[in-house]
């Protein structure tokens, strides 16, 4: 079956995704695996003709939240983690502006955040994202639009104009 070999081919987005979803590098292999073990576990249910792209991130995301709320409480000290810190500053223009812009969709609200990288980052339609996220198409548009307006203030220095405050659209 084509759809088995298509799974190969999907890893670096889901990779990415993972990246989106965790914010840890040394967590995204460990989502990835995790989501690739349940796929292939319940590939029988995977329908033929269907987005598989959105099936897996689908899978990728209810694992995430899962795990987030199962150790939630077993939270340990992350902050002083040294492993997390960057031993040699980047030096070229560009590299410091991706890591500014990053840095600040990292600090979008994480259903605005989510939406922009499926989006914007990752090429998904507004409609696979709307599925993979379980909302209607045009949260996720004004989600995309309003996480466009918010970064784009924040790398300006500006607070956003006309923007509801976090989860006002949930």
């Amino acid at each position: 079956m084509r759809a088995k070999e298509d799974i190969v081919e999907m890893i670096p987005a889901l990779r990415a995704y993972a990246w989106v979803l965790t914010r840890r590098h040394e967590d995204v292999d460990d989502l990835v695996q995790d989501t690739l073990v349940k796929a292939i576990d319940k590939f029988d249910q995977y329908q033929p003709g269907t987005n598989l792209r959105a099936w897996l991130m689908t899978i990728m995301r209810n694992t995430f939240l899962n795990d987030t709320k199962r150790s939630a409480r077993m939270q340990t000290g992350a902050e002083d983690c040294i492993s997390d810190s960057i031993s040699v500053p980047a030096t070229q223009e560009w590299t410091l502006r991706g890591h500014e812009m990053m840095d600040k969709v990292a600090e979008l609200p994480d259903h605005y955040r989510e939406t922009l990288i499926l989006v914007v980052m990752l090429g998904e339609s507004y409609e696979t994202a709307a599925r993979i996220c379980d909302v209607e198409v045009g949260t996720v548009k004004s989600r995309v639009n309003r996480a466009r307006r918010m970064l784009m203030a924040a790398l300006e220095g500006n607070e956003p104009e006309g923007i509801e405050k976090p989860g006002s659209d949930r």
